[in-house]
C-alpha cells in the first residue's frame, strides 16, 4: 500500500513540479516585463527550490566523454559487454586503434559498485580518476522494479555469482575494486574461488569503506540494523512493486525508503544545504548553485533492491556477522577468506567515515591470513568521510594515486 501511495503522489506532483520548473525559468530568464521586477531572483529561487524538492530524479548518465592519457585527450565510449537480469557489466572503452590500445597495455580494473540504494553513477568520479591509467569496467546494477518477475529472484548469493562471472569473463590479469557494500560479497566471491583453486583469480582486490566486520567502531547505520529484529525488516520495509512498472509484483526494498533513511541520518546538513542553495540563487552565485544541483541529482536518484538480497544482507552482514565469525555458507559452501593466498589486498578507510566505521574494512587483513605481508596494504585517509575516499579532491589527489601504485606493484 505504501508503495502505491508513493506512486500516486508522484503522479499528482508531476504537473505541479513542471509548473514550478517553467515558472523558475521564466523569472530567472528575466523575460519582460518580469525583467524589471525587483524581486525576480527571489521568486525564481523559490520556484526552483520547490521544483528540486518535489521532482522525481531519474538515473543520471555517467557523462565521461573523454579522458587524458599521457597529455593526449582520448574519447570514451560506454559499452555493455555482459548483460544479466539484475546487472550490466559496462566497459569505459578508450577509442584507440588496436595497435595503440595494445601498446598502451593498461591494467584491467573491475570496479564493483554498491547495490545499496544509489545507482552506479555515484562512482562517476571514481571512474574518472582511474581511467587515465587503467582499463575500467563497472557493475551497473538494475533497478529491481524494472526487472519482470519472469527473470526470477535475486539473492545475496546471486550477487556473489555475478561478481565471479564477471571476474572470469575479464580474465586472470584483473584487479578488482569494491566500494562500501560490495566489499563483503566481493571478498566472499574471491574466497570461494580460492577454495576451488580457480585459475581466474584476480591479481589484487582493493576494498574501500566497507562493513567487513561491523562490530568494530559501529556507526548509526550499523545500529539501525541491529536495534530491530529481523522480522521487523520483513514486515515493515518490504513492498510489492505497483502494476505500472515492468517488475510489477516483485517484492523489493523501495529506493524511496532508503533515500528517506539517508536524509534522516543527517537532516540538519541537508536542510542547511538547501537553504544555502536558495540563498545562492538569490545572490547570483551560479557556480555554487550548480554544484548543489549536481550533487543532489545523484544523491536523490535511487533504485529498488530485491527483497531477498536486502533481507539476506541485513541478516548475514549486520546481524549475524557471518563473515568475520567464519560461519557464512553460500549454498552449502563455507566462505573461507583464509584460503586466499595469491591475491594482493589493499584496504582503504576514511578517518571520519560515519557509514563504515574505522577498522571495519581493515578487518579483512585478519580474515585473509594466508596473504603474504608484502602483498598487503592499508591506508586511512585523514579528515576524510565516507564519500571522500572515492569522490572529490582527496580521492583524486591522494587515494586514487595510492591505488594506482598498488595495482602497478601487483601486476
Amino acid at each position: 500500500m505504501l508503495y502505491q501511495l508513493h506512486a500516486h503522489s508522484r503522479t499528482f506532483l508531476t504537473p505541479l513540479m513542471q509548473w514550478a520548473e517553467i515558472s523558475a525559468k521564466q523569472w530567472s530568464n528575466l523575460v519582460p516585463p518580469l525583467a524589471h521586477a525587483p524581486f525576480a531572483k527571489r521568486i525564481a529561487a523559490g520556484y526552483e527550490l520547490m521544483y528540486r524538492l518535489g521532482k522525481h530524479y531519474d538515473k543520471p548518465l555517467f557523462d565521461i566523454p573523454t579522458t587524458t592519457v599521457n597529455e593526449q585527450v582520448i574519447a570514451i565510449s560506454v559499452d555493455t559487454i555482459a548483460s544479466k537480469p539484475f546487472c550490466n557489466l559496462i566497459h569505459f572503452k578508450k577509442e584507440l586503434s588496436a595497435a595503440a590500445s595494445a601498446q598502451l597495455a593498461q591494467a584491467k580494473v573491475l570496479l564493483v559498485a554498491p547495490l545499496s540504494g544509489h545507482h552506479a553513477t555515484l562512482l562517476r568520479d571514481t571512474v574518472r580518476g582511474l581511467l587515465p591509467d587503467h582499463d575500467v569496467y563497472i557493475t551497473d546494477w538494475t533497478d529491481a522494479r524494472m526487472v519482470p518477475l519472469s527473470e526470477g529472484t535475486f539473492h545475496l548469493h546471486d550477487y556473489i555469482y555475478y561478481v565471479q562471472d564477471f571476474i572470469r569473463l575479464l580474465g586472470p590479469e584483473l584487479h578488482i575494486i569494491s566500494v562500501c557494500q560490495p566489499t563483503v560479497p566481493v571478498l566472499a566471491a574471491v574466497a570461494l574461488m580460492a577454495t576451488d583453486k580457480d585459475p581466474k583469480l584476480p591479481k589484487s582486490m582493493t576494498m574501500m569503506g566497507g562493513p567487513i566486520d561491523p562490530r568494530i567502531s559501529p556507526t548509526k547505520v550499523n545500529s539501525l540494523a541491529v536495534e530491530k529484529p529481523f522480522s521487523w525488516f520483513e514486515n515493515n520495509v518490504i513492498y510489492s512493486v505497483p502494476r505500472h512498472y515492468p517488475g510489477a509484483g516483485r517484492r523489493v526494498y523501495p529506493g524511496f525508503l532508503q533515500h528517506a533513511g539517508f536524509i534522516a541520518m543527517n537532516p540538519d546538513r541537508h536542510a542547511k544545504s538547501y537553504r544555502k542553495f536558495h540563498e545562492d540563487l538569490i545572490n547570483g552565485k551560479d557556480d555554487s548553485a550548480e554544484e548543489h544541483r549536481k550533487f543532489y541529482d545523484e544523491y536523490n536518484a535511487v533504485l529498488d533492491m530485491s527483497a531477498d538480497y536486502y533481507l539476506e544482507t541485513i541478516r548475514t552482514v549486520f546481524q549475524e556477522y557471518s563473515l568475520p565469525q567464519g560461519t557464512w555458507e553460500v549454498e552449502g559452501k563455507l566462505v573461507r577468506p583464509q584460503d586466499i593466498s595469491t591475491v594482493a589486498l589493499f584496504t582503504i578507510e576514511g578517518e571520519l567515515d560515519d557509514i563504515s566505521g574505522p577498522g571495519q574494512t581493515q578487518a579483512a587483513h585478519d580474515l585473509c591470513s594466508a596473504i603474504p605481508a608484502e602483498k598487503r596494504q592499508h591506508y586511512t585517509a585523514p579528515k576524510c568521510g565516507h564519500f571522500g575516499i572515492f569522490s572529490g579532491r582527496r580521492w583524486r589527489e591522494i587515494v586514487c594515486p595510492k591505488i594506482g601504485e598498488f595495482i602497478k606493484t601487483n601486476s
